[in-house]
């Protein structure tokens, strides 16, 4: 597979960007430690599942002291329609006391520090440091995988691996939004079992060869969205809203 050159990978961000001028992560939060549980709830889990348990906890529970205070057995049965809710429930108790005792009640914005609290691997704290705190960092899930690998604009055989070729690849102007237009491309575009290459912004830019349809002419008339029209027609993810 031919790599991005770099005026390619500008335009390929430039295309997305153009459909979607602010981009959002989709999980609904109150504040940075709201948006840490939520990005833990959400591992092997959808968006949407979390969003309809957390509303609930949320109202009660938006503090790590007042999660911590909740405990792992009354959390649990606030957030059982989520997979694997019982280590999720122990680690959000867990991580809510650390923050209490080693942070005074603050998430940290330093990677070791948010790495270091129990649940929360690398993704977990690129999604944080990029929503909450505004750092340029891009969190790899199975949507950016596939899409950066389908695509050819990061390959890679581990998430670490895609995340290093996309650090490489993306301009520097565009990384503050990256992963979340690449994941929204990725959930509601290039999707799984079938990507919707009629309608995708960077068809003639994708290197994947089995694409769905011939798109050359919508990915053209695609790169000159104007002022007037900043979004395509079709099916496209929704705002995130914060309560």
């Amino acid at each position: 597979m031919r790599p991005f050159a770099k005026s390619e990978a500008a335009e390929f961000y430039r295309r997305l960007a153009a459909s979607r001028p602010i981009p959002q992560t989709e999980l609904e939060f109150l504040n940075p430690f709201t948006l840490l549980v939520a990005v833990v709830l959400s591992a092997q889990a959808t968006d949407a599942g979390v969003n309809k348990a957390t509303p609930a906890l949320f109202a009660i529970a938006d503090t790590p002291a007042a999660m911590a205070a909740l405990g792992e057995e009354r959390l649990a049965l606030m957030i059982r329609t989520i997979g694997l809710f019982r280590t999720k429930a122990r680690n959000i108790v867990a991580l809510s006391r650390q923050i209490v005792e080693r942070h005074g009640g603050v998430v940290p914005r330093e990677r070791e520090a948010l790495e270091a609290l129990p649940g929360v691997g690398r993704k977990t704290a690129n999604v944080v440091l990029n929503v909450a705190f505004g750092e340029p960092t891009i969190a790899v899930d199975t949507h950016i995988f596939r899409v950066a690998n389908r695509t050819g604009l990061g390959p890679g055989k581990t998430p670490r691996a895609v995340e290093a070729a996309l650090e490489a690849t993306t301009p520097q102007r565009y990384k503050r939004y990256a992963h979340h237009w690449l994941i929204l491309h990725g959930r509601y575009v290039c999707t799984a079992r079938k990507p919707d290459c009629p309608n995708c912004v960077v068809a003639d830019l994708c290197r994947y060869r089995a694409k769905t349809a011939p798109a050359e002419s919508v990915a053209a008339a695609a790169a000159n969205l104007g002022p007037g029209r900043t979004e395509l027609s079709g099916r496209r993810g929704r705002p995130a809203r914060r309560r």
